[in-house]
């Protein structure tokens, strides 16, 4: 792979991490903060959002578990279709001289 592809694709990875990683802050935030007045969490707030935290991160291993199961399947049965979908290749006529039909005079006769 060349470089540029190869950082291409560590910044797909990246973007896909910090999408996730915020889309988690936010859920979590919304769940177990309540109360804005204080500048520190409260030790409950805390202990919740430490606990959503591990949830989505037990379901995220979770879900990646599963897709990097499934690929291998996806890719071999999309194969598979694009193979069918694809249009036989026309038989091509044997080598060799072509024999008279039955009845006919051979060439040269």
């Amino acid at each position: 792979m060349d470089p540029a592809a190869e950082h291409r694709q560590q910044l797909r990875s990246l973007r896909d991490f910090l999408l996730v990683y915020n889309r988690m802050t936010e859920l979590c935030f919304r769940h177990c903060v309540c109360n804005l007045n204080y500048r520190l969490l409260t030790g409950r707030e805390e202990s919740c959002l430490d606990s959503c935290a591990a949830r989505l991160v037990r379901a995220n291993h979770r879900l990646m578990g599963a897709y990097v199961g499934l690929v291998p399947a996806l890719l071999q049965r999309r194969a598979a279709e694009h193979a069918a979908a694809a249009p036989p290749a026309a038989p091509e006529p044997a080598p060799g001289p072509a024999e008279p039909a039955e009845g006919a005079p051979a060439a040269g006769t």
